[in-house]
């Protein structure tokens, strides 16, 4: 091990537990009952899912009761799920569920596993194209978009294991290769953010159905979806060799797009330089977390560490700060989607607010360090 890789690995223990105690410390400091998370959604999931993860690796039972705190304000005695309706087929709802599955495990309360039972009646019967595709929201027919292969196919994934569906397992790995081959540019390896099959709305290319760019945050969530989904393949299962393989494929046009002076990537992905243009926060922490993962369960070859450590490094340097308050993290898209008034054009990536310290980018953070570290502890 070198010395920067050693560096390396104790800086991410470091601001791991920073990270976790400052979402606590602004917790402690606005009250549970202003600071509750208020909507059951797939960013308050995401960030409930990394305190939990924080709390596992740092043994440290405030943190994992963040995270039971919160998901109790939803979950009724009788498996409800306050503020979701089944109906309204939407993926983004499904990603807090997979909290579900440590709350099963380490409480063992039946209504968990009922909740959980839930969020799968919706993807069972979830609208689909004529390939079988997830529609992204029942809003939003025959489109497909990366954003939702995170918020569902991990769950399902850990779903299909936890209670011995093969069925759903497959689902899962159908989900994670048709996008790709949907979306995927045979010039760069990069993956647009959404197809439509019908090719009706705004943003899609009549005769394709693609939007126009690689966003990167959107390349995020798929990179996460597949080393997430990963963990809970059986090592005999069909798919998980091409899974496998498209990941290290992902992965191989990431490193062609990372910046080499900062070692981060751009909003739009192959478009560094360009006016309007900027290093993003939250696509290059997802980049960081998935191939610092996908090093750690051997899914990439080790050749990857140096881009990973390098995106980290750029992470630190140029976009996290630290004051008397704890933990900053700069250079957060807000928030970008694709719709009638979002038509995916390069000027409509880059117009959105850039925020800082929003859960969309504190929460990739702190998964990031978080694997960052147990890469470097399983290595020794």
């Amino acid at each position: 091990m070198t010395e920067v890789q050693t560096a390396a690995e104790s800086t991410a223990r470091c601001w791991s537990r920073k990270i976790a105690d400052t979402i606590l410390g602004e917790c402690n400091a606005q009250g549970d009952h202003e600071f509750v998370l208020q909507r059951w959604a797939y960013v308050p999931g995401m960030l409930l899912m990394a305190m939990a993860r924080a709390g596992l690796l740092h043994e440290e039972p405030c943190y994992l009761s963040y995270m039971q705190r919160h998901m109790d304000t939803f979950i009724g005695e009788d498996g409800s799920i306050c503020s979701y309706t089944l109906e309204e087929y939407n993926l983004d709802q499904i990603n807090q569920g997979k909290n579900l599955f440590q709350l099963v495990r380490e409480i063992g309360e039946e209504r968990y596993a009922k909740a959980a039972h839930l969020l799968a009646v919706q993807l069972v019967g979830h609208p689909r194209t004529s390939e079988g595709g997830f529609w992204h929201k029942k809003v939003y027919p025959y489109q497909m978009w990366l954003d939702g292969l995170y918020m569902a196919s991990p769950f399902l994934a850990e779903y299909a294991r936890v209670f011995e569906r093969p069925d759903l397992m497959d689902e899962a790995a159908h989900q994670l290769l048709l996008i790709e081959r949907k979306t995927r540019d045979p010039r760069t390896g990069l993956l647009y953010h959404g197809w439509d099959e019908s090719r009706e709305q705004e943003w899609a290319d009549s005769v394709t159905g693609l939007s126009s760019h690689f966003w990167s945050r959107a390349m995020g969530w798929y990179a996460m979806a597949v080393v997430d989904c990963l963990e809970h393949f059986p090592v005999d299962h069909p798919k998980r060799g091409t899974i496998i393989g498209i990941f290290q494929r992902l992965c191989q046009a990431l490193a062609r797009v990372q910046d080499q002076k900062s070692g981060l990537w751009y909003q739009v992905l192959d478009q560094g330089g360009r006016k309007g243009n900027y290093l993003e926060a939250s696509g290059s922490c997802m980049f960081v977390y998935a191939m610092a993962k996908g090093l750690r369960l051997r899914y990439l070859e080790p050749s990857f560490e140096e881009i990973m450590l390098k995106g980290y490094e750029g992470i630190l340097t140029h976009l996290a700060q630290e004051d008397e308050r704890g933990v900053h993290l700069h250079g957060i898209c807000h928030g970008a989607g694709l719709s009638k008034d979002r038509n995916g054009s390069y000027d409509y990536y880059v117009s959105e607010a850039v925020v800082s310290d929003a859960p969309m980018g504190v929460a990739p953070f702190l998964l990031a360090s978080l694997e960052v570290e147990r890469y470097g502890d399983e290595r020794k």
